[in-house]
């Protein structure tokens, strides 16, 4: 498998985005079409790292950063505390590797973006989906993925799933994981332009199937 597949000259970037609670299997799905999109001859990754899925906190040296104090550092933190740091390290992100490597063609696979504050922060802490929504609008400069896939599954079945060790936000329990799986619910209500809900319940290769069959058709109007 070419890792090294160069984006063609003038073409256009695109964002896709996996989300889902933990232990879902979006970060399985993201690999999977990382995989395939690769074996199609896809320009997949960022300017500095072609072939790598890029997640969210993290993608920078100040990202990882902050993405080992959200989910490993010791205490609670306040929810808008919380919040905040996931917009820094979100800005940070955009302008150091999203925005350049969509200029550049590159099409760029991201586990976690914008619409996981809107479910975790937005709805399971209530601060609400609209107030993060702005609060991203302005951390991002108003960059949405193209194409989003929220992997569904129970709170139920995916606690049962194996994982390692729990990070902070893991540790949360059912109950929040239930108010975060509302929140993407309503994520997927209000931007139906490009959110697709996908039953992460199926077996992982019927997922990928319908991933890239949809994928696929993202990329090839790309520069439309």
């Amino acid at each position: 498998m070419n890792e090294h597949i160069l984006p063609p000259p003038g073409s256009r970037g695109r964002l896709i985005t996996f989300e889902g609670i933990d232990k879902c299997g979006k970060s399985t799905q993201a690999d999977l079409l990382r995989d395939a999109l690769l074996a199609h001859g896809v320009p997949v990754g960022t300017t500095g790292a072609p072939g790598l899925v890029v997640r969210e906190p993290g993608g920078t040296p100040i990202g990882e950063q902050v993405r080992d104090l959200l989910l490993h550092g010791g205490g609670d933190l306040a929810p808008w505390t919380e919040a905040l740091l996931y917009a820094a390290a979100r800005a940070e992100l955009v302008a150091k590797v999203l925005r350049p490597s969509l200029a550049a063609g590159w099409v760029v696979l991201l586990d976690r973006y914008v619409d996981s504050t809107l479910a975790y922060q937005g709805c399971a802490r209530g601060l609400g989906i609209d107030t993060m929504l702005d609060l991203n609008e302005l951390a991002t400069g108003g960059l949405m993925p193209d194409l989003t896939f929220i992997v569904a599954v129970s709170p139920a079945e995916a606690a049962g799933r194996t994982a390692g060790l729990p990070d902070r936000i893991e540790r949360e329990g059912p109950t929040f994981q239930e108010r975060v799986a509302e929140g993407y619910r309503q994520v997927a209500r209000h931007f139906p332009e490009r959110v697709v809900v996908v039953d992460g319940a199926r077996p992982a290769e019927q997922v990928a199937a319908q991933v890239l069959t949809l994928t696929l058709k993202c990329v090839e109007n790309a520069d439309v």
